[in-house]
């Protein structure tokens, strides 16, 4: 994270019972903890954190329980959010991720995210996927 840190935020999370609205309800405290962050930020950083604890929730388990951790920096610059999580690894190459026809009903998560957000990194490391996501603030 550039910039000087004003607050960190962490959620700890296990799929199932959990499902993404806790995520919600998350970035809604950090929203209301952080009244700096302007609407266009809060819209776009939240479709993107949301849409990756969807995927993870949806595909990391394999029909298992998978726990998480999603964490949340704030600075003056920019917003930064690390969700990690125990699951299957993931099978895609963010970097490579683009919208699918019009007439797909999935796959369109990834290329979303991409397109909100300034740096979308994955990783596997051990035995958890590492996900990164930046955005510079308006």
């Amino acid at each position: 994270m550039t910039g000087t840190a004003v607050a960190d935020h962490r959620l700890e999370f296990a799929s199932p019972p959990d499902d993404v609205t806790c995520v919600h309800d998350f970035l809604a405290a950090v929203w209301g903890a952080e009244p700096s962050v302007g609407i266009e930020d809060r819209m776009a950083f939240e479709l993107a954190v949301v849409e990756l604890a969807s995927n993870v929730v949806e595909h990391a388990g394999g029909g298992e329980r998978v726990a998480c951790s999603l964490s949340l920096a704030v600075s003056g610059r920019e917003l930064e959010a690390e969700l990690t999580d125990d699951g299957l690894p993931a099978s895609v190459d963010p970097a490579g991720a683009a919208l699918p026809d019009a007439s797909a009903e999935s796959g369109r998560g990834l290329a979303l995210v991409g397109m909100v957000v300034d740096e979308l990194r994955y990783e596997r490391a051990g035995d958890r996927n590492h996900w990164t996501v930046r955005r510079g603030r308006v």
